[in-house]
């Protein structure tokens, strides 16, 4: 369930958060925020009228989330990233526009893999973005095969050096 045994570093997250357009992408999703590293600095820089949900399955990670954070533009759920399109559906929202993946894709097996990536290109509106980020380019193929447009940044200063997919619905 957990992709490193340390948070992100700022240079990661801020190459990641640069790739948001705070003023037109309203709905924003986090899959898989552990302590919180990427959660905090898309707080600060969310507009007054967006909503950020938060998926943390790991029952410890999203008590100590729950505790911290009290903004109502924010819904924190415990529960899988594949059930993304009915936590939307229940804000009345249909789509997301940008969806950031913490998650470590090559821990997972096959089938939830595939799911939670299906499920988050069925929840993104067109011309959506999917960030996911891995410490090893084992997500790439499954990646290209799913996007339109995958641009691939990498983050060297981070422990572990990692890999941004940025891709486009």
């Amino acid at each position: 369930m957990v992709g490193s045994i340390i948070p992100s570093w700022r240079y990661l997250v801020n190459k990641i958060i640069k790739q948001i357009d705070f003023k037109k992408d309203n709905v924003i999703v986090e899959f898989g925020p552990g302590t919180g590293a990427f959660t905090f600095k898309l707080i600060k820089k969310l507009e007054e009228n967006s909503k950020l949900f938060v998926f943390e399955l790991n029952e410890a990670f999203y008590n100590n989330l729950k505790s911290k954070i009290s903004d109502p533009r924010v819904i924190l759920i415990n529960d899988s990233a594949e059930k993304i399109g009915k936590y939307l559906a229940i804000h009345n929202l249909s789509k997301a526009d940008v969806i950031i993946s913490s998650l470590p894709l090559t821990n997972l097996s096959e089938e939830i893999r595939l799911s939670i990536v299906n499920n988050a290109y069925t929840s993104l509106k067109q011309k959506g973005k999917f960030i996911q980020y891995q410490y090893s380019s084992t997500a790439k193929e499954l990646l290209m095969n799913t996007y339109k447009e995958v641009k691939i940044l990498y983050t060297i200063i981070n422990m572990p050096p990692a890999i941004i997919y940025v891709c486009e619905k």
